[in-house]
Parts: C-alpha cells; sequence; structure tokens
C-alpha cells in the first residue's frame, strides 16, 4: 500500500529549462528528512508545460537519485488515453514504482468514460496506478460509485483525493474497502482524512517542510493524536500562504527564498504578486523557514 507523507515535487527550472542538479538535490533533501515517497511530474511539477522529453527525464532523473529508498510515483496523467498510456509506459519502463494518473481534464466524460479511461490504462501497462481526483482543476468528479469499480481492478491501488469533500473520502474508504490507498490531495485536510480512515498526502507543502509532515502523519500511526492534531495546527497558516496563489507559483517561490530553486516558472503560471509574496515570506518567518 501506498501511505505516509509523499511529496509532490516541484520541477525546477533555470533559464528556460529544467535545472537537473537542482532536482537531484530537492530528492535527497526529501529523503533526508523522511518523506515516504516522491511524484515527479504533477500539477507542482508544473506538467502541463513540460514537452514529452522533458516529463521523461524528469521521472528518469528522479527514479535515478530515489535509488529504490522510497517509492517514486509518476505523474504520467492526460485527457488523451492514448498519450496517458505513452507517459506511463515509459515510467513503467523505466522503473517508476507506480503511476499517478489525473482525471481527463477539459473533455468532462461520464462516469462511463472515466472508467473505461482508467480501465484501458490498467489493462496496458503492468503498474500500480493511483487516481488522482481534482474537479477544481479538471471539470469532472470521479464519484465513489466509480471509484469502487474501479478499485476492482487489481493494479489500480488507490486514489489522490482533492475534492475538498471529507464526506466523499468517507464514502470511497467504505465503498473501496482498507486495501485500497486514499490520500489527501489537499494538505489541509490530511489529519481530519487520516481519522476517518485515509493513509496519507501527497503533499505540496512537504517541498519546503518534509520533516514536519512526514512526523505528522508518523505520530498519528502511532496512536499520538495529540502531537498528530499540534503539528496540523501549527502547520495550518503555512499550508494558507502556500495556496494563496495557484499552485505551485508560491512553493516554487518559497523554495527560492529558502535558496534551494531559482525562482522560474513557466507561463502561463507568472510570479507572485508583491503583496503576496510578503504575506508568504512574513508566514515563512513565523513557521521558522527563513530568518
Amino acid at each position: 500500500m501506498f501511505k505516509g507523507a509523499i511529496c509532490a515535487i516541484v520541477t525546477p527550472f533555470k533559464n528556460g529549462s529544467v535545472d537537473e542538479e537542482k532536482l537531484r538535490d530537492l530528492i535527497e533533501f526529501q529523503i533526508e528528512n523522511g518523506t515516504d515517497g516522491i511524484v515527479p511530474c504533477g500539477t507542482t511539477g508544473e506538467s502541463p508545460t513540460l514537452s514529452y522529453e522533458e516529463h521523461n527525464r524528469v521521472i528518469e532523473i528522479t527514479v535515478e537519485a530515489v535509488r529504490k529508498r522510497v517509492p517514486v510515483i509518476a505523474g504520467t496523467g492526460s485527457n488523451s488515453t492514448q498519450e496517458a498510456l505513452e507517459l506511463t509506459r515509459h515510467a513503467y519502463e523505466v522503473g517508476a514504482d507506480a503511476a499517478l494518473m489525473v482525471t481527463p481534464y477539459y473533455n468532462r466524460p461520464t462516469q462511463e468514460g472515466l472508467y473505461r479511461h482508467y480501465q484501458k490504462l490498467a489493462e496496458a501497462v503492468p503498474i500500480p496506478i493511483i487516481v488522482y481526483n481534482v474537479p477544481s482543476r479538471t471539470g469532472c468528479n470521479v464519484l465513489p460509485e466509480t471509484m469502487a469499480r474501479l478499485a476492482k481492478i487489481s493494479n489500480i491501488v488507490g486514489v489522490k483525493e482533492a475534492s475538498g469533500s471529507l464526506k466523499q473520502m468517507q464514502e470511497i474508504i467504505t465503498l473501496c474497502g482498507p486495501n485500497f490507498s486514499v490520500l489527501s490531495g489537499d494538505d489541509y485536510f490530511t489529519f481530519p482524512l487520516m481519522c476517518i480512515g485515509g493513509h496519507g498526502i501527497i503533499s505540496v507543502v512537504s517541498n519546503v517542510a518534509p520533516r514536519d509532515m512526514a512526523e505528522m502523519v508518523d505520530a498519528f500511526e502511532a496512536g499520538n493524536l495529540a502531537k498528530a492534531r499540534d503539528i496540523h495546527y501549527r502547520m495550518t497558516p503555512l499550508v494558507d500562504a502556500l495556496f494563496i496563489e495557484t499552485n505551485p507559483i508560491p512553493v516554487k517561490t518559497a523554495l527560492a527564498m529558502m535558496g534551494m530553486i531559482e525562482e522560474e516558472l513557466r507561463l502561463p503560471l507568472c510570479p507572485m504578486s508583491e503583496s503576496n509574496k510578503e504575506k508568504l515570506r512574513r508566514a515563512m518567518v513565523n513557521y521558522g523557514l527563513i530568518k
């Protein structure tokens, strides 16, 4: 089962290209601080603006750098089933441990279309698949009943659930059973989701505070709910600041403030407004990430 504090890692750029050296450094930072897995080429990794060559290369680098110390869950989703198949097949061939596949965006498929999309991918590539359900970005929602159908396919093993509805998360847990990994797709919901039976988080905040996120999940799993709750409350202002503008604008800005990457995004994402950047800076100072 895929569980714990898993980092949806940013893709660092320098002068318009992927900064491979910084990507390797970020991966080491994550593993040294207790992260339970790495997700390259997700939303946080700016996958929509990576070329196919860059997308594949980022996954290759991640697999090479991680060296099987933690699972690599490669983002390979697309709104074209054929494109998703090509990306997923490559991730499998280079040694990724699983694939994270966002629901087809813009197309707005029916529930049957969603089922057939994932069914075809699961049958074509023998890699564990985690569905990524994020209706606010994609325009479609995988309903719990559809997720239950998908959970019956042997290599569809979990969901990154970012519907924002604890009720929907609970229904998925009930319908899909204890062996289906239900991971939060929203940092704020990590603690509440684990309280109702979820298994962890695919996290943005872990980019800047990996040890704290890992400690919160570990404390909960060890039965120390008071410690987990305390970390959740302490982390909430940082979570709020890291989503003050569209992800991954704030988290890449935060990593640049920490001196870990260049402050570089790809259009149509653009630099933060100065007022929001100051709010982010204050939150990071208060949290102890920068002085």
